[in-house]
């Protein structure tokens, strides 16, 4: 009898092991689809809807390079032009203001609040492999997507837990699902990907805030990869564009 209880927990820790290495190397693959290339840059169009249909309409640039730099630039409307914000390594992220003349660092708790005013958060919109930001746990197979559960490495995050869909045969995101703290699903956010060249590239995501009723759709055109973007490109000092 001791021997079959031995075995028996012996099986249930090796399958255990095997569903977290299978969603670990989910995970990883969808980091590897989404972070494939050098960097990225394109013309970016934010439409903010609300729930009675009225649409506000936004324009920048993006700039990527690697799982840790990225910029975002509004250039449209005069109201929102200049507004830039800058992703680094190591969890950091600046904004810069025209109104307010220098770059701000943005502290762990504002990053739980809205970016400039859309549905997606300033932790939304940090970039680093979603394998360093969360924990996963394969639920199931379905539909042509894994279904995983990510749980946030850090404790300061805002959110409990997303449940995450994936493409199962080009690993990339269709569907993330927002819980907060109080485990209610707060946001939905869903993706369309397109192949340029060899690259998957996120050509539409819409987050959509349930409570509010009120969507954010980031749309990506001119998309163009490995252009050998500089570091300069990504410094705090060249986030106010118009200094002299």
């Amino acid at each position: 009898m001791f021997k079959y209880t031995i075995f028996f927990l012996t099986f249930i820790f090796f399958l255990s092991s095997v569903v977290a290495q299978d969603a670990n190397s989910i995970l990883k693959k969808m980091d590897n689809t989404m972070f494939s290339a050098k960097d990225k840059q394109g013309i970016m169009k934010m439409i903010l809807t609300n729930k009675d249909g009225k649409e506000k309409l936004r324009e920048g640039i993006l700039m990527q390079k690697g799982t840790g730099k990225r910029l975002f630039r509004y250039t449209f409307p005069e109201s929102q032009a200049g507004i830039t914000s800058l992703s680094l390594p190591g969890n950091i992220m600046w904004l810069y203001m025209p109104a307010f003349g220098k770059p701000k660092k943005i502290s762990l708790l504002a990053k739980s609040q809205k970016f400039t005013g859309t549905d997606f958060s300033y932790e939304d919109m940090n970039t680093y492999s979603y394998f360093d930001k969360y924990i996963p746990t394969l639920i199931e197979t379905k539909d042509n997507v894994f279904v995983l559960e990510l749980k946030p490495r850090s404790e300061k995050s805002r959110y409990l837990r997303i449940i995450l869909n994936v493409d199962n045969t080009n690993y990339f995101p269709v569907l993330m699902e927002y819980y907060d703290r109080g485990n209610n699903k707060i946001k939905v956010a869903k993706y369309k990907y397109v192949k340029i060249g060899k690259y998957w590239n996120a050509e539409e995501v819409t987050m959509t805030d349930l409570k509010k009723q009120h969507s954010t759709t980031i749309i990506l055109s001119d998309v163009k990869f490995d252009q050998g973007l500089s570091d300069e490109e990504f410094s705090v000092e060249n986030l106010n564009q118009n200094k002299k």
